[in-house]
């Protein structure tokens, strides 16, 4: 099945949604953007991986005030996959309540969902070094 410009929109649309619900905190409507059974995978960022849209609500209402205060998510390019999954790879820049940042990548499998498209796996990878380490390596 080829990716239709409607469905590229409605996945552009739920990337950046997560953004904007996770700092509203509408956490209660991370089904919304997320499978029931996501795997989300934040052991880059040193808190392992989390599975299913609750663990996710708890974890991060257990980081309460060290949550960035803001989600801006760029970048973004999909890839359709042969077995109707999509790839989604986006950047992240994570805004502190202090004003200090941080820049993350996040690698998405996207699944068609009965009433749109969810995210079924979420890999996300800090950016620790200029132009991907290639000075340190």
């Amino acid at each position: 099945m080829a990716l239709t410009a409607e469905d590229r929109v409605a996945i552009t649309d739920l990337v950046y949604r997560y953004g904007h619900l996770v700092d509203a905190g509408e956490l209660d409507r991370l089904g919304e953007l997320f499978t029931p059974d996501v795997t989300y995978d934040l052991t880059d960022l040193g808190h392992g991986t989390l599975t299913g849209v609750e663990l996710i609500r708890s974890a991060a209402l257990a980081v309460g005030d060290a949550n960035p205060v803001g989600h801006h998510i760029t970048n973004l390019v999909l890839t359709e996959q042969a077995d109707g999954q999509v790839h989604a790879r986006s950047k992240g820049i994570g805004i502190m309540a202090d004003g200090t940042c941080g820049s993350v990548v996040y690698d998405d499998v996207i699944v068609p969902a009965g009433d749109g498209w969810r995210i079924r796996h979420r890999k996300i990878a800090a950016r620790r070094a200029p132009l991907g380490g290639l000075l340190t390596r």
